[in-house]
């Protein structure tokens, strides 16, 4: 009598155990589906940037006498910005986008300043209404990016907590890279207002 007790005792803590597993894979495997989701949004509001700047560059190479060597930046920094593959599960990957993005964002900025200095240009509807896209854009890839930093955490906490860091080990699940602002972006900017 006492061996069958010892039996379903054991088969009780086995069925627990794979009760208990199956949950904290299946948690995982969501978590991961939530951030390579989350990781998709920034791509696509990414992707929508880089479509507004084509149709810029597009408005801008129609302008006369615009200056070659800020446009050619421009779609230079665009070329490696969309070039890059990120694998959410390699940081060097993560890293490599958010600097090919920072670039590209920078040469578009100096794009920016420089079609300030054309009339023609910075007053046709379609230019103006371009500026007002993307800085709608640059608000949704902000938004999109603190999703996605969220998701990570969550996903995280999964991997790392006890015990779900056991299963998550057994199964292979690894800690995700958080999107990570730019170098040097702590610094507060320094504007001049020396108006003359």
């Amino acid at each position: 009598m006492k061996s069958k007790t010892t039996l379903f005792v054991i088969l009780a803590i086995v069925v627990i155990l794979l009760f208990w597993g199956c949950g904290s894979y299946n948690g995982l495997v969501t978590a991961n589906q939530e951030v390579l989701t989350k990781w998709s949004n920034v791509e696509t509001n990414y992707q929508r940037r880089t479509d507004l700047y084509n149709s810029v560059i597009k408005v801008v190479q129609g302008s006369a006498n615009f200056e070659k060597s800020t446009l050619t930046q421009v779609i230079e920094a665009r070329s490696k910005a969309t070039s890059i593959k990120v694998d959410v599960n390699d940081p060097k990957s993560l890293e490599a986008f958010q600097n090919a993005q920072a670039g590209l964002q920078s040469s578009f900025g100096r794009l920016l300043a420089v079609a300030e200095n054309y009339p023609d240009l910075k007053t046709t509807a379609q230019f103006q209404g371009f500026q007002t896209q993307i800085e709608g854009t640059e608000n949704r890839i902000n938004v999109a990016r603190q999703d996605y930093n969220a998701s990570v955490q969550s996903y995280n906490l999964k991997v790392k907590r006890f015990p779900g860091n056991i299963f998550a080990g057994i199964f292979g699940f690894h800690e995700k890279a958080f999107y990570k602002a730019d170098a040097g972006s702590e610094k507060a900017p320094d504007i001049n207002f020396d108006i003359k």
